[in-house]
């Protein structure tokens, strides 16, 4: 599998992070998104994920799959 281009990415924190930094941070970029630890920040490597791979994980989350 192609690793997604993911030139430069907006990033933004979860709003649930109550504001601590045990948290991951979310990137856009026009073609990919990307997960990092926002502890790390800029240092943190990133899990990039294709437009089609996002959108089906966010489908599958908002549908309760990965509920226990």
């Amino acid at each position: 599998m192609r690793t997604p281009d993911l030139g430069p990415m907006t990033w933004r924190k979860s709003s649930r992070s109550s504001g601590n930094n045990n948290c991951v941070e979310v990137g856009e970029a026009p073609a990919a998104r990307g997960v990092r630890d926002s502890k790390l920040g800029e240092a943190s490597p990133v899990l990039a994920f294709s437009l089609d791979t996002w959108a089906a994980f966010i489908s599958d989350a908002k549908s309760g799959r990965f509920d226990r």
